[in-house]
């Protein structure tokens, strides 16, 4: 399926699943750099769509993206956030880095976080903006950490 046709098919599938929930809304799609973006406002059931530690919110994107894929769709890339949920998160976030990497440059040593892979791409981003820092991930699987450090180290 195209583009336009992979947009719609996954709002209306995100809409019909979030109706089993009691979900009635309007959701907002975009497209940006090949991933799926959709935005579904807050509602009652916000806590209940995100779920603890975003176990739910996760896993309807998976099911979405999964949908997506087996549909032959152009797009499967998808990113789903609630009431602004995931967006928030990345701005406290993003703080919370410029924190880690004011601590790596006032001590000079690394500093080492265990986050998943799209919070260690949001720290990732954040020290890009530094010249004398640098940022990798080392280990497999659930083991694998971001180190942050200063480059002349």
């Amino acid at each position: 399926m195209d583009q336009q046709a992979s947009i719609e098919f996954a709002k209306k599938y995100l809409e019909d699943l979030l109706s089993f929930f009691g979900v009635n809304t309007d959701i907002e799609v975009s497209v940006n750099d090949d991933i799926l973006e959709l935005s579904v406002p807050a509602t009652e059931f916000t806590s209940i769509l995100i779920g603890r530690n975003a176990e739910t919110l996760r896993s309807l994107q998976y099911v979405l993206s999964t949908t997506l894929r087996n549909n032959n769709a152009s797009i499967q890339r998808v990113n789903l956030d609630i009431a602004d949920y995931k967006k928030q998160r990345a701005e406290k976030l993003a703080e919370k880095a410029k924190e880690w990497i004011e601590q790596v440059r006032r001590t000079g040593d690394s500093y080492v976080a265990n986050l998943n892979a799209a919070d260690r791409r949001i720290v990732h981003g954040v020290a890009s903006e530094y010249e004398d820092i640098q940022t990798f991930s080392e280990g497999e699987g659930r083991d694998r950490h971001l180190i942050i450090a200063q480059k002349s180290s």
